[in-house]
């Protein structure tokens, strides 16, 4: 038996509404900026982590593919691992100063370290 209305990630279940139809979100492709207009952060997390210390590259504007190219880069240059999610790249242990030397070498020019 196929149900009309299916639930979504928004967690509807079920509406009274005849002619209701559940609608996808559309988020708008977005332009990766260029490196000297990007404005990146790093910063030092162990926050459920079970106290191991990564290196969080935030602020990155532009498409996921991008920021994966980004992240394997920095992964790469430092010698660690690490993942990109959420938005944010990933190197595991404390490389902020390896990542900040490599962004600015590469064109980053509004990127800061944050504390």
């Amino acid at each position: 038996m196929s149900k009309k209305n299916k639930p979504d990630a928004r967690g509807f279940v079920f509406s009274t509404d005849p002619s209701f139809r559940f609608e996808e979100e559309e988020q708008a492709a977005q332009d990766t900026l260029a490196p000297n207009q990007q404005k990146l952060r790093i910063r030092l997390d162990t926050k459920q982590r079970a106290g191991k210390a990564v290196t969080l590259v935030t602020g990155f504007i532009g498409q996921e593919e991008d920021l994966e190219e980004l992240g394997k880069k920095l992964k790469n240059f430092c010698g660690t691992g690490g993942s990109v999610k959420d938005g944010e790249a990933i190197v595991q242990g404390d490389q902020r100063e390896k990542v900040l030397q490599w962004l600015l070498k590469n064109g980053y020019s509004g990127t800061k370290k944050v504390s």
